[in-house]
């Protein structure tokens, strides 16, 4: 006796099709899994086994024997539980092999017989979609599948309720996509006192999705002035809303079937590893970067994570992507994120102030800031010196202006964008390049004189080159101007780092 079963393999956001085939044989009493499971799938057969028996069947004392087909491909996760467990229902005749062919099954299953949730169910629902099949998942899961469309599916809560649904008695309800993700408000450019350059400079990195650093003593508000940062950011558009939902359905957090409408703002720790800030592991994952995809990537205390763990978001940075290479499969995860760092100026953080400076200034400054590599640095597009704050400074009223305000000229110059690389494949200055760069960024006669000098003069890279172009491109974008002047170039220049002397 044999049976078939659709369920899906996840690599990176790939969905790709894997058939269960189950046959019972005569021969000793065995349960074996074929086809490349890991730990996770191998330990289904204890699962699959009491979670039949809670429900009243027992598995035939008969070799069953299950592939899983491609045998090629590693199988990795939980979500294969649901569809072995069907597929012997379907084998030992207990439900109807021809109606089970029509879905693509994923879901873990309780010892009880429950239906517990799984990571990737958005993008196994868009991939049955795809093949015009239904999808069968967990309850708790069935509004998250339902944002994919024209597509059957039945969240189930138990096989109990799932065997009822198949035989006709009580069928189970179709699920409505779940509400979108509340707009949360959170800190606002009222709060911060002074700090009008670095302010100026958050403006431009939102308006046109730049790489921003800041350099500062502690407590001068760098950490705060990021956390600024979403307030003044437009929301996801649908198809931007899809592909975050999509990362985090991956890495299992999207709650409640929730599609996001907030763009990412991660925030690790500094201790955090290489698998943890760029992806992969024992069982590959999205890292902080792709979970920040669209969004932004706030690192605190530059300096402090390790130089390697740094080094791998060079990358990252310009590709918009993270490949992760094994030496049995090679996914890719999405990671066009806005980078947003803070750092002080050396390790005892007051190298400017004679009084409370260490011994060792200004030569701890130089030690302190190498930990962070040139090429890192070549790739931010906004340098900001953050001056610390008096309190003078913070006796004053709130300033009049905002993060209200500032979001309506962000998302004016964005609205801008929109319409320049509509059918191009970019969506902000910051992604441009090569002659569509060169079509929309460059400047005028003067600001090309100005251009031309300062990368002389500053010793610029051609990397640090276009980036002063795109960054050109927003000023002149949040002005309003349709060509980039001498007045924008210039102001692009001061963000930018010079480049050391020997």
């Amino acid at each position: 006796m044999t049976a078939t079963v659709s369920t899906v393999a996840y690599l990176g956001l790939e969905a790709r099709a894997v058939e269960v085939q189950v046959q019972l044989s005569a021969g000793l009493p065995a349960f074996v899994i074929v086809g490349l499971p890991d730990k996770a799938v191998a330990e289904s057969r204890e699962r699959v086994r009491a979670a039949l028996s809670s429900i009243g069947l027992a598995l035939p004392p008969k070799r069953i024997t299950v592939n899983l087909s491609p045998a090629d491909l590693p199988k990795e996760g939980s979500h294969y539980d649901l569809p072995i467990a069907l597929c012997l229902l379907a084998a030992i005749g207990a439900t109807d092999a021809e109606s089970l062919s029509h879905y693509v099954a994923v879901g873990e299953l309780s010892l009880d017989g429950r239906i517990a949730a799984s990571p990737g169910v958005l993008l196994a629902a868009i991939h049955a979609s795809s093949r015009e099949m239904g999808l069968i998942c967990p309850a708790s899961q069935g509004s998250e599948a339902a944002w994919a469309g024209r597509i059957e599916v039945l969240a189930a809560p138990d096989l109990l309720a799932l065997l009822s649904h198949f035989k006709g008695r009580q069928l189970l309800p179709a699920p409505e996509p779940g509400e979108a993700e509340p707009l949360a408000s959170g800190p606002d450019f009222k709060q911060v006192k002074g700090q009008e350059v670095a302010k100026r400079a958050l403006e431009i990195a939102a308006a046109g999705g730049h790489n921003l650093l800041m350099s500062g003593p502690p407590g001068a508000g760098k950490s705060l002035l990021a956390a600024c940062l979403p307030g003044i950011l437009p929301p996801l558009e649908p198809a931007e809303a899809l592909e975050v939902s999509m990362v985090a359905s991956v890495a299992g957090e999207l709650e409640g079937g929730r599609l996001r409408r907030r763009r990412p703002f991660r925030a690790p720790h500094h201790s955090a590893s290489m698998p943890a800030l760029v992806g992969g592991g024992l069982k590959v994952r999205p890292g902080e970067i792709s979970l920040a995809h669209l969004g932004v990537l706030f690192l605190d205390e530059l300096p402090e994570f390790q130089r390697p763990v740094l080094d791998s978001l060079r990358q990252p940075l310009e590709t918009g992507t993270v490949s992760v290479a094994r030496a049995n499969m090679h996914v890719t995860f999405p990671a066009r994120v806005q980078m947003v760092a803070a750092m002080n100026p050396c390790r005892c953080g007051h190298l400017g102030d004679p009084a409370l400076a260490c011994a060792r200034a200004p030569r701890c400054a130089a030690d302190y800031q190498a930990r962070v590599s040139g090429p890192l640095l070549d790739r931010i597009d906004l340098h900001v010196e953050v001056q610390g704050v008096s309190a003078a400074d913070l006796t004053l009223p709130p300033p009049a202006e905002g993060s209200a305000e500032v979001a309506r000229r962000v998302a004016a110059a964005r609205a801008v964008q929109t319409r320049r690389y509509e059918g191009r494949g970019v969506r902000t200055n910051a992604e441009a390049d090569g002659e569509l760069l060169d079509d929309v960024a460059t400047p005028d006669e003067a600001g090309r004189k100005l251009l031309a000098a300062a990368a002389s003069a500053m010793r610029l890279s051609a990397r640090g080159f276009h980036r002063v172009m795109r960054v050109a491109r927003t000023i002149a974008d949040l002005s309003g101007s349709d060509e980039v002047g001498r007045i924008h170039v210039a102001e692009a220049l001061s963000y930018r780092r010079q480049a050391p002397r020997n």
